[in-house]
């Protein structure tokens, strides 16, 4: 059996990584920024495909590859998507057998990027968009990654099983009785955006928190995806986590969805991109980059996947409160490439699943 490329085995031969969002040590100037030139597109063509792996919710995913698609005719995206934790363990398992069939990754954990960056399976790449906007927290020093796209992991409710004023304010709110056999919430095994939102809420409310809400009677899922649609068909009434964007999208449709930023702090949760160092296609990898970090694009993300993203000159939707104005708990990359391990561990042990 394929032995799994976990972060404990990456991270034990190198040297201890350093608190923060994208730190990483850096390891000499990064690449210089890179342009969309006639040569790279015609380059790019002639190789006329590449393998997107993604953990973004599969339309999302889906819409952006035909938007790229009409935007270079003649080259071709196929979408592979999962759960975040399992395209970590596909593309290790793939590199390990010599198998190198994605060329740009996208993960909802960032710290499978700070991992696969020290395994030397990036290689670097700096769109011109991301070297002149990007703020430094939401790009790598050695220009290895940087976030495609940022989201939230909030409380909502069913509004038509929940009153307004007998909502949750925040997560220690879940604990009350009242909730208990109403909740659903996402697995941090599979889900990266779980994984990151665990890691920051057992670091600031203690895993205390998670061991009463294990009392609940919670319906277990797997995609962060998944939370939000289970309360929109009515078989929840709340969701301890998921991802804001498909709460967004839901709202929009004008399904009976409210989401809630907890009074405690949001997760909030990068999802950077990169290329592989192996990738088949490297010039169509390099033109898709340079074009989903370009303002378009990122724009894109906004209005048709009710993504967030850090590229300073897109306007963020109107249907929703400002990234600025919520309160947010800290993101850890660095935290969750050391400690997933334990966290899927303790977090199997208390609910069971």
């Amino acid at each position: 059996m394929t032995r799994k490329l976990t972060r404990r085995h990456v991270l034990a031969a190198s040297a201890a990584v350093s608190a923060g969002s994208f730190v990483t040590p850096v390891r000499g100037a990064p690449p210089e920024a890179q342009k969309i030139t006639p040569a790279l597109i015609e380059a790019a063509r002639k190789e006329g495909k590449l393998a997107w792996y993604t953990s973004v919710d599969l339309p999302v995913a889906e819409k952006i590859a035909k938007a790229f698609e009409a935007a270079y005719p003649g080259i071709s995206v196929k979408v592979e998507r999962s759960g975040a934790e399992r395209i970590f363990q596909r593309i290790g398992q793939e590199y390990q057998s010599k198998i190198y069939n994605c060329d740009v990754v996208n993960s909802s954990d960032a710290a499978h990027l700070i991992v696969w960056k020290r395994a030397d399976m990036l290689a670097p790449f700096v769109p011109e968009d991301v070297a002149r906007y990007f703020p430094a927290a939401h790009k790598d020093p050695d220009g290895m990654y940087a976030s495609w796209r940022i989201t939230l992991s909030p409380i909502a409710y069913n509004t038509k099983l929940v009153k307004p004023e007998d909502a949750p304010k925040g997560f220690i709110d879940l604990l009350d009785p009242k909730w208990v056999g109403k909740i659903v919430k996402a697995h941090p095994g599979y889900s990266g955006t779980i994984m990151t939102a665990t890691q920051q809420l057992s670091r600031d409310l203690g895993w205390e928190y998670f061991e009463k809400l294990a009392k609940q009677k919670v319906m277990q899922v797997q995609s962060a995806a998944d939370p939000p649609k289970k309360l929109a068909l009515g078989e929840r009434a709340v969701m301890a986590d998921g991802t804001e964007y498909v709460v967004t999208t839901l709202k929009a449709r004008g399904e009976p969805i409210e989401e809630v930023y907890a009074v405690e702090g949001t997760p909030l949760v990068t999802g950077p991109s990169a290329i592989m160092s192996r990738a088949a296609n490297p010039n169509a990898a390099r033109l898709f980059t340079a074009w989903s970090m370009s303002a378009p694009a990122q724009q894109m993300n906004i209005d048709v996947g009710a993504l967030r993203s850090a590229h300073p000159q897109v306007k963020d939707r109107a249907d929703r409160r400002k990234l600025a104005d919520i309160k947010t708990l800290r993101e850890d990359a660095a935290a969750v490439a050391d400690q997933a391990d334990a966290i899927k561990t303790r977090y199997t042990q208390l609910f069971k699943v």
